[in-house]
């Protein structure tokens, strides 16, 4: 079954608000077993809405629509649709219950206007919005099944997941989906191709292999669809043990989680603790860790010693050393290292310095140039980085690095 999503909107072609509609409904569907075959914005035009919906209609077994649902005169997906099916409009009694049972919690005063709001049009279904006034409507024509939702999207969310999913469930024999996602780090895209090459070749044409890459990452996604879901989830799951025994150097975790996200879990899992010590990054590394709820148990703090007299006097790094190396260097990003352990009494530290650009950088060290140290209270190691002149990339590839150059650490420690 193939589905299209159309998000109406103004709003959404001027950049005025994001369209997160459209990826949360994508990620849903999949998972209910539906390809999505194309995501489209339009605009609030008669014209531009009827088009999208005619061609939508040749591309897909169901279109979902979001938008245009409000009481307003710019929105008009109700009155659109009614044109496109050639159909009238009828009031919904358990629509306009819900009406002025809300305007009733607020104590307002009913228009015109919001009456207007319980009406759908006459061949639909319709599906009761308990988060607003905008009821949505499920719609069969010609072998095709179309739902409009509301755009406000806590709204929306709660018509997929409570009426619409279920109810695509009942009306459609959907195969099953089974995603496995292998999150790797330290090997670049080409390289973890060539690496595995042999079995992404050997792969049923029911299971595909998709790589996505991100700076510093490559999530490797297994999917495959079928009707029996137990004896494709072992065949998946068998692929993915000959990926992870063949680039297992470079696994993370099989699992869709950012890599700060696995790091933490497995140290909680021990009750190690981690401290930082930043400078070119300015926090970044904290940001990425305290992102994620419960990582006090693992996260104590850091230093963001962006000036060379606080690596000093924050995490004791020798003046003669900084003088002598060199702020950026392994043997001051070393030094960093170790002394946020001990300043701060974690188990491991993290640390980087250099040189993010765009200017800055000499003919020895040029913009681009990072040292990062991984510590433990007994080992330490450190890496020299040559990235580019773009001082946000950097900045990321220079995290994710030392995050991966930490997790290697710890577990080589743990085996």
């Amino acid at each position: 079954m193939l589905a299209e999503i159309i998000t109406i909107g103004d709003e959404i072609l001027i950049g005025q608000i994001v369209d997160t509609n459209s990826a949360w409904m994508a990620q849903k569907l999949n998972l209910a077993g539906i390809k999505v075959k194309q995501i489209s914005s339009v605009s609030d035009d008669k014209q531009h809405i009827l088009d999208s919906l005619k061609d939508a209609s040749q591309r897909a077994d169901i279109i979902l629509i979001t938008g245009g649902l409000g009481p307003t005169k710019d929105d008009i997906t109700k009155r659109t649709l009614a044109e496109y099916f050639k159909v009238g409009l009828r009031t919904d009694s358990g629509a306009l219950e819900n009406v002025k049972r809300i305007f009733a919690k607020h104590s307002s005063p009913m228009l015109e206007v919001n009456i207007r709001q319980a009406e759908v049009l006459e061949n639909c279904t319709t599906l009761l919005n308990s988060n607003g006034t905008a009821p949505g409507m499920w719609i069969e024509n010609n072998g095709k099944t179309y739902v409009s939702m509301p755009g406000v999207p806590f709204e929306m969310m709660y018509m997929m997941e409570e009426l619409v999913i279920p109810k695509i469930k009942v009306s459609f024999k959907l195969p099953s989906i089974v995603h496995h996602t292998i999150l790797t780090a330290g090997i670049g895209e080409s390289m973890l191709a060539d690496k595995i090459l042999s079995i992404e070749e050997a792969l049923p044409p029911h299971i595909g292999l998709a790589y996505l890459p991100k700076l510093g990452m490559v999530r490797l996604r297994l999917s495959g669809r079928g009707l029996e879901i137990d004896a494709l989830q072992k065949e998946i799951e068998s692929y993915a043990t000959q990926i992870v025994q063949t680039v297992k150097e470079f696994v993370i975790i099989e699992a869709d989680v950012p890599i700060e996200k696995a790091l933490l879990d497995m140290m909680a899992s021990r009750g190690l603790t981690l401290s930082t010590a930043e400078s070119c990054t300015g926090g970044f590394i904290s940001h990425l860790l305290t992102k994620h709820a419960g990582c006090s148990k693992v996260f104590i703090g850091g230093a963001v010693s962006y000036s060379n007299n606080l690596k000093s006097t924050m995490l004791s790094v020798s003046e003669e050393t900084i003088y002598k190396f060199g702020a950026v260097s392994e043997e001051t990003v070393l030094e960093m290292a170790r002394g946020a352990i001990n300043a701060y009494c974690s188990d491991y530290s993290v640390a980087v310095t250099g040189i993010a650009g765009p200017d800055g950088g000499t003919n020895d060290k040029p913009v681009g140039t990072v040292w990062i140290a991984v510590a433990s209270k007994t080992k330490s190691i450190s890496r020299k980085f040559q990235f580019g002149n773009k001082r946000a990339q950097n900045i990321e590839r220079s995290a994710i690095n030392a995050l991966f150059l930490l997790h290697k650490l710890v577990k080589e420690e743990l085996v």
